[in-house]
């Protein structure tokens, strides 16, 4: 049963002609005709008696119109409902870990709820590889990673900038005098870790460990900003991006050891499904991000050239 020869069926109702059915539907009055009597031979009965140029409905036709009616309503909520995807509204599930979610993405959703107040963010933390199976199983639509840059089978990934890493310590720490800080200088310091299963800690840890160095004792923290606060304490020292303590740099709050994080490396990267629609909201969110990236590495190029010129 097809849903225009029941819409056809209600207009004829409405007008009372096939005629004026034709003429409201901008039809052949032979194409109405031929659509009636296609959904009246699919029912196996007469929809309308045909009575001195009248059009009366039957007793079918009476007991269809309620169905098509209802029919017609349904058809058209979801027409509506998918014309509503096509807009920019809806749902953005979004992951990233902490450092990312409090230095890189304040300025990317408050530009874009701007843009799109309709669009309702919510914002998962965690560590990467549960990030990345978030993604996976659709929990999220979008993740942001920080790890050494990876591709995936069955995820789209981009990279939007290499984030540099530091090693810091209270501003009077007796490490500050050496003008290289190797693993074996952290024997007997207090290390203050990010969670288990942070990527740029396992990559630190990975490192020390290599070079024989197993630090003892050390303290886990769920948030990076308690780390902070107690390395300026002088309760030990700390491995974190460098975006995560810049203001305390440039307060003198934090110091920063001189530390060769080459084999630490690691990047911001985006992830989404590879097979999931991509809605419009999630479109528009991915080009606000690029566009935010984009001054994130003209920053870091410019500082590049000032600590060149510096030195």
């Amino acid at each position: 049963m097809e849903s225009r020869h029941l819409f056809t069926f209600l207009v004829v109702v409405e007008v009372g002609s096939f005629t004026r059915a034709a003429q409201k539907l901008d039809y052949a009055q032979s194409s109405i005709t031929a659509q009636i009597q296609a959904l009246e031979a699919e029912l196996g009965q007469p929809l309308f008696d045909r009575i001195s140029k009248k059009i009366i409905l039957t007793d079918a036709g009476r007991r269809l119109l309620p169905y098509a009616q209802e029919i017609h309503r349904m058809h058209s909520l979801a027409q509506n409902a998918l014309r509503a995807e096509n807009e920019v509204s809806g749902v953005l599930r979004i992951g990233a870990p902490e450092s990312l979610a409090a230095f890189r993405l304040p300025g990317i959703i408050k530009e874009f709820r701007g843009q799109y107040p309709q669009v309702q963010i919510t914002l998962k933390p965690g560590v990467c590889w549960e990030l990345a199976e978030s993604v996976r199983s659709g929990e999220l639509d979008l993740a942001f990673l920080l790890q050494p840059e990876a591709e995936y089978k069955d995820l789209c990934s981009e990279t939007l900038i290499h984030e540099e890493m530091t090693l810091i310590a209270p501003p009077d720490h007796p490490l500050l005098q050496q003008e290289s800080v190797e693993p074996q200088h952290l024997k007997n310091e207090t290390i203050l870790f990010t969670e288990t299963g942070c990527t740029y800690r396992i990559l630190f840890e990975r490192h020390l460990n290599s070079q024989g160095v197993f630090p003892d004792p050390k303290l886990e923290f769920w948030s990076i900003e308690a780390i902070k606060q107690c390395v300026m304490s002088g309760l030990g020292i700390s491995f974190l991006p460098l975006i995560s303590v810049r203001s305390e740099l440039a307060a003198g709050k934090l110091a920063r050891l001189n530390w060769n994080d080459e084999s630490q490396r690691v990047a911001t990267q985006t992830v989404y499904h590879q097979k999931k629609w991509k809605s419009p909201a999630l479109q528009e969110f991915l080009l606000t991000v690029e566009k935010h990236a984009s001054m994130w590495r003209s920053t870091n190029t410019n500082e590049g050239v000032l600590n060149s010129v510096v030195q």
